[in-house]
């Protein structure tokens, strides 16, 4: 499980960091080129798209659910405690997309099946969201770690290169899903503790990354970058992640029960950050500790 995390980690950091440069080089827009390659957020759907083909349900809905709870709570708070995060108009639609996305994707999990047709559901409703900001904004939305893309290339430098890192970067992702999964099958084969597993340790795992990239983005004040990539996260992790994966295999547990919980403390997480962020217009240092002071409590119902 160390092994996998710290691939995927460092998988992700690759990826972005090269991605950017070979998209300039290659006359794309870098978000096109994350969508073409692997995402918004290529270590989830990585790990949940691995966990449904070993069959092991627990993992694939831990791993979004709990990453879910973790970039809104710990991504963000970690964010908006280094510096006031505005939460405009244009914020304001990415999250209550992202809030519509997670309670589609809750109404299809809650009996603890994702079925082929449900997953194409999702990835169209993915589809729809990034059409519907990209057409009110007159641009590709900053979403995930694509966000933070678009200024940070560097105009020196060879695209195969790049590119090579970037393709580096995905399989180290792959790899390092296979190896996380794997060492969870190894751990334990009773559905209840790898749902656990994959709604604390997995999902904070694969969120971690998201939660360097706030701490990064938010010393150089880029304050959008932070919001956008936590709620345009959120979003792809219900929909493309699951979507993808129930499309490779349909993803079940046999207690379905032991999502109910984690699902709707995940759902009213952000609909806090959401309440937060509204009746401000921002989020600053006091909203980062009682966001942060989430995480303990879904973990604590997680594990309950």
């Amino acid at each position: 499980m160390v092994a996998g995390t710290a691939a995927i980690v460092w998988g992700a950091e690759r990826f972005a960091e090269h991605l950017a440069d070979a998209s300039k080089r290659l006359g794309v827009t870098a978000f096109a080129l994350a969508i073409l390659l692997a995402g918004a957020e290529p270590e989830e759907l990585a790990t949940v798209v691995t966990a449904s083909v070993r069959d092991v349900g627990g993992v694939a809905f831990g791993d979004v659910i709990g990453a879910n709870a973790a970039i809104v709570t710990v991504a963000l708070g970690v964010g908006a405690w280094m510096v006031t995060i505005p939460f405009g108009r244009s914020i304001q639609r990415y999250a209550f997309g992202g809030l519509v996305a997670g309670i589609l994707a809750t109404a299809f999990m809650w009996d603890g099946a994702l079925r082929r047709v449900e997953g194409a559901t999702l990835v169209g409703a993915y589809v729809v969201f990034v059409a519907t900001i990209w057409l009110s904004e007159r641009r590709p939305p900053s979403l995930g770690e694509a966000g933070e893309l678009d200024g940070a290339a560097d105009p020196e430098g060879r695209v195969d290169s790049d590119l090579a890192w970037v393709l580096a970067g995905l399989v180290a992702l792959t790899l390092g899903s296979m190896v996380l999964v794997e060492g969870v099958r190894q751990l334990t084969d009773i559905e209840s503790t790898q749902t656990r597993l994959g709604l604390t340790v997995v999902g904070f795992a694969t969120a971690f990354e998201l939660v360097v990239l706030a701490f990064s983005a938010s010393r150089h004040g880029v304050t959008e970058a932070v919001i956008a990539g936590v709620i345009g996260s959120y979003a792809y992790n219900m929909t493309m992640s699951l979507g993808v994966g129930a499309l490779v295999a349909p993803i079940s547990i046999t207690d379905a029960s032991l999502l109910h919980a984690p699902l709707v403390v995940m759902l009213a997480l952000l609909a806090v950050a959401i309440a937060l962020g509204v009746r401000r217009g921002s989020l600053g240092r006091r909203h980062a500790v009682a966001l942060v002071a989430g995480y303990p409590a879904f973990v604590l119902v997680a594990l309950w």
